[in-house]
C-alpha cells in the first residue's frame, strides 16, 4: 500500500507541503477567522460552536469533498447569524478543498472530515503553521498515527495551538472528578471499565451512478479505511477518558467481538454496498503495573444504552460520567449557565491563541487514537497486540493513489484466524 506522502502526491493532494506559512496569532479582541475543512453535520456544528465561543470569531472559508455540502454549510451558518460569517469566493469542493481553505488567511482551522483523512490534513495544516482544532479520531491506522506523533513537537515548535475534539478534557464535571482521582481520592487504580455501547447507526443508499469513494465517503462510518471501525471513531472518547486518568496507554490488548447477520443498520449485501465494520467489540486491555480495564462498544438493535467510564482504587470507586467518587457526587452542573463542552474547547483554543500560550492536546488524542487501534486489532485478529508491536505495523489502510473514480473492492469482513495484523 502506498504511504500517505505518496497519497498527497497521487491524489491531487500535490503542493500540500508548499502551502505558505500563514498562520495569525490574534490578540486581545481581534477578530479570529476560522476555516473548516469536512462540512457535514459535525464540521458544521464545530463551526457553530466556534461562534458561540467568542462574540469575535467569524467563519471565512469552508471546504468539503462534496461541493454541496459545503454550500449547505455556508447556507446555515449565515442563516444562524449573517454577520459573522464571510465566505466571499471562498466555498470549495473536491479532494483538494482542504488545500485552498488553508490557503486563506485563517487564525485557526476546524479538521473535521471522516477520520480517514485526519493525517494528510493535519500535516498540511501544520505545515501551513495554522492553528488548528481537529476532531478525534486522528487516524485509523498505525502509519496516520506515526504520521501524527510526528507533528506534536513540530505543533509547539511552530508556537500554534491544537486542541482535540476529545471535549470531556474540557468538561467541568470531569475534570473536578480526574483531578480528585488523580490526587488520590480513590487510592491506587487497580482496574475500570469503559462503554460506548449504542443502537443502529445511519446509512445512505448508493445514488444513480454514484462512484465507489463518493458511496464510500457518503458512509464513511462503515467502511475501514476512512472510519476505522467505531471502535475507533466513537468508543475513543472512553478510551481517553481512561489514559487520561490512569496517565497513560495500555501496553497490551486481547479481545473478541463482531458482525451480526441482518444487523438494520446497514443495508443486506456485499461488502461493496453493506461495508465491513463490525458492530460489537470487547476487548481487555492492560496497563502498565497489572491494572485492567475493560472496554465495550455495540452498534445493535434493542442494546440498552451504556456510554460511561468506572475507575476503581484501593479506596473505592469512581464514576468518572457521573462525576462521583465512592458514590457521592463531586460536580454538580449548573445547566441555566453550564457552557456545552463542545462550545468550552473552542474557548479554550481561542483563550490560549490570545494569550500566546497555544495548548497542543496532539499527543494524547494520538495515544487515544492508537489504544482503539490496537484494540480493533486485537479482536480482528484474535491475538494479543501489545503496544510495541502495534507501534511496528506498516499496513495502511488508504486507497493507493484515490481520486473521486478510484474503484475500490472492499474487502471481507474481518474475521479472527483469518485477519492478519
Amino acid at each position: 500500500m502506498s504511504s500517505r506522502r505518496d497519497f498527497l502526491a497521487t491524489a491531487g493532494f500535490a503542493g500540500a507541503a508548499a502551502i505558505l506559512p500563514t498562520a495569525v496569532h490574534a490578540a486581545g479582541n481581534a477578530t479570529i477567522k476560522v476555516g473548516v475543512i469536512g462540512c457535514g453535520g459535525r464540521g458544521t456544528q464545530a463551526a457553530e460552536n466556534a461562534l458561540d465561543a467568542d462574540p469575535d470569531v467569524k467563519i471565512v472559508a469552508l471546504g468539503d469533498i462534496f461541493a454541496d455540502k459545503s454550500k449547505r454549510a455556508a447556507s446555515t451558518l449565515t442563516k444562524r447569524n449573517k454577520d459573522r460569517v464571510d465566505f466571499t469566493d471562498r466555498v470549495f469542493g473536491g479532494l483538494d478543498a482542504f488545500k485552498q481553505v488553508l490557503a486563506q488567511d485563517l487564525d485557526y482551522v476546524i479538521l473535521a472530515t471522516p477520520p480517514g483523512f485526519r493525517p494528510v490534513h493535519l500535516e498540511a495544516a501544520v505545515k501551513a503553521k495554522k492553528n488548528i482544532f481537529c476532531e478525534k479520531p486522528v487516524a485509523v491506522d498505525i502509519p496516520g498515527i506515526k504520521t501524527c506523533l510526528s507533528l506534536v513537537d513540530q505543533v509547539t515548535a511552530n508556537k500554534t495551538a491544537l486542541v482535540a475534539g476529545t471535549q470531556r478534557r474540557h468538561q467541568a464535571g470531569y475534570l473536578e472528578t480526574i483531578k480528585r482521582i488523580h490526587d488520590g481520592e480513590i487510592g491506587e487504580i487497580v482496574s475500570a471499565r469503559c462503554a460506548w455501547n449504542g443502537q443502529n447507526i445511519w446509512f445512505n443508499k448508493r445514488l444513480p451512478g454514484e462512484t465507489d469513494v463518493a458511496y464510500q465517503c457518503r458512509n464513511w462510518y462503515h467502511f475501514l479505511w476512512v472510519c476505522g471501525d467505531h471502535i475507533v471513531e466513537q468508543h475513543v472518547h472512553n478510551l481517553d477518558v481512561i489514559n487520561w486518568a490512569l496517565k497513560g496507554h495500555p501496553v497490551k490488548a486481547v479481545g473478541f467481538g463482531g458482525r451480526t447477520a441482518g444487523n438494520p443498520s446497514r443495508p443486506a449485501g456485499p461488502t461493496n454496498e453493506s461495508g465491513h465494520i463490525w458492530d460489537h467489540f470487547a476487548v481487555e486491555f492492560e496497563y502498565p503495573n497489572g491494572v485492567h480495564v475493560s472496554s465495550y462498544c455495540t452498534h445493535l438493535p434493542g442494546v440498552k444504552s451504556d456510554v460511561s467510564e468506572t475507575v476503581h482504587g484501593s479506596k473505592g470507586s469512581s464514576r468518572v460520567n457521573a462525576y462521583e467518587i465512592k458514590k457521592k457526587r463531586v460536580y454538580e452542573e449548573k445547566r441555566e449557565k453550564e457552557v456545552s463542552p463542545y462550545v468550552q474547547e473552542h474557548i479554550d483554543l481561542i483563550k490560549s491563541i490570545r494569550a500566546g500560550k497555544p495548548l497542543n492536546e496532539l499527543q494524547s488524542v494520538t495515544e487515544s487514537t492508537a489504544t482503539a487501534i490496537m484494540g480493533r486489532n486485537a479482536c480482528y485478529s484474535g491475538q494479543v497486540i501489545t503496544w510495541d508491536s502495534l507501534m511496528k505495523s506498516t499496513a495502511s489502510t488508504m486507497p493507493e493513489g484515490l481520486t473521486i473514480d478510484t474503484k475500490i473492492e472492499v474487502p471481507p469482513v474481518p474475521a479472527p484466524g483469518k485477519f492478519k495484523f
